[in-house]
Parts: C-alpha cells; sequence; structure tokens
C-alpha cells in the first residue's frame, strides 16, 4: 500500500507549462506553406485546431493529407519548431504554481506528446524538474491521441488516484485522455484551442494557470 498523496495534477507541456503558441503557429504556416496553403492567423489555429493533427489538416486543404504531405509536413513543422522553441519560455506564474504546489505536499507530473528525448533535457533546462514526480513524453509516432498514453502514465504513478488526479491541459484531447482514465480536467486557453472550442467540451476552462490549479484543488477535493 503506497502513501495517499491526496490531489495530483497531470500538466500538460506544450501551450500550458511551456507558452509556445508563436512557435507552433510559424511552424504550421512553414509546413501549409511548403502544399502552397495559406498561413493563418492566431485566432484561425485557435478555432480550427483538432487532434489527430492529419485531421486538422483536413479541415484545411478540404481533403486529408497524402501520406508523403503529411511526412514532409511533419518534418518541416519539427525543424521550424525545434529552430524557433530556444525564443520560448514557461508560462507567466509557472514557476510559482509549480513550487507552490509541491511545498504543500502534493504531487504532479507532466504527460506531454512531445517527444520524450526532446522533452526531458527542455524541462531540466528551465530547472522545474524537482516539482514532478514523474516526466513522459511521447515514444512512437507522432499524430495520434493521448488517451492510450495517459493509462500507462496513471498506472506508472505509485500511490496517484485518478478520482483524485486532475489533468491541466491546453487541448480537448487533454480532457479526453483524462475521461478516458476516470480523471477530471480543467482546459486553459492560452495554447493552442479557442474558448468556444474548449468549452464545447463541458470541463471547466480558464484563462490562466492560476485558475487552473484552484479549479484542480476544489475538484480533487469534491
Amino acid at each position: 500500500m503506497g502513501m495517499k498523496t491526496g490531489a495530483h495534477i497531470v500538466w500538460d507541456w506544450n501551450g500550458t507549462l511551456f507558452h509556445d503558441i508563436d512557435a507552433i503557429i510559424g511552424a504550421t504556416n512553414a509546413a501549409f506553406a511548403e502544399l502552397g496553403l495559406e498561413p493563418l492567423t492566431l485566432e484561425k489555429y485557435r478555432e480550427l485546431y483538432c487532434v489527430p493533427v492529419p485531421k486538422f489538416y483536413e479541415r484545411l486543404m478540404g481533403r486529408l493529407p497524402t501520406e508523403a504531405e503529411w511526412e514532409l509536413m511533419d518534418e518541416i513543422f519539427h525543424r521550424y519548431y525545434a529552430e524557433h522553441r530556444v525564443t520560448c519560455g514557461l508560462t507567466v506564474g509557472a514557476v510559482e504554481l509549480l513550487s507552490g504546489w509541491r511545498s504543500a505536499g502534493r504531487s504532479q507530473s507532466i504527460l506531454s506528446m512531445y517527444g520524450h528525448e526532446e522533452l526531458v533535457p527542455l524541462v531540466r533546462g528551465f530547472g522545474i524538474e524537482p516539482h514532478f514526480i514523474r516526466v513522459d513524453g511521447r515514444t512512437g509516432p507522432s499524430g495520434g491521441s493521448k488517451a492510450e498514453h495517459m493509462v500507462r502514465h496513471l498506472a506508472s504513478l505509485a500511490g496517484v488516484e485518478a478520482g483524485r488526479t486532475v489533468v491541466i491541459g491546453d487541448a480537448a484531447d487533454d480532457a479526453v485522455a483524462a475521461l478516458h482514465v476516470g480523471a477530471r480536467a480543467v482546459l486553459y486557453t492560452g495554447g493552442s484551442h479557442s474558448r468556444v472550442s474548449l468549452e464545447a467540451v463541458g470541463v471547466p476552462v480558464v484563462d490562466t494557470l492560476e485558475e487552473a490549479v484552484a479549479e484542480a484543488e476544489r475538484l480533487a477535493a469534491a
């Protein structure tokens, strides 16, 4: 029997703890330009974005990309993103919130669909790694849903119960993954989705990470 840790937060990385939306839109537009597609504004991106990503491209192209197109776009996206991510920082308030949650004796982890090998040094580089009991990035091909990754992630956390866990992310898929394992979710508007598309999911939607953590505390106590 593990010690009960009480409330646990599973944080998303891109667009949530890591404020990289500008790099993501630039990378998306670089990939689109390759296929002769018009660049997107932030508003348009947030309105249309969805996972799996090929589905998002279908909304923009009027058809699913071919396998060759998808591979090309994915490659250009990642190359552009890798170059521009160095100019991105943590979301306002993130450091204080992470250390506050930890010093209150609660646990937290990161589950990201960003490649594991790239994620870990990035988290380490910001000096926040000690705040997490586990940091998991994606292993295997990109483009899938977070739900099956969430099952493995929670199974690997000793003493953490799904019912006392709150997933904080910026995408509808974060809520889908949470519901899949019987956890709660709070969605943050500073990343890839518009407030309107997040509100359609039916979980609490907030504009700051501070509100997200307050909401997580409330949900985990309920």
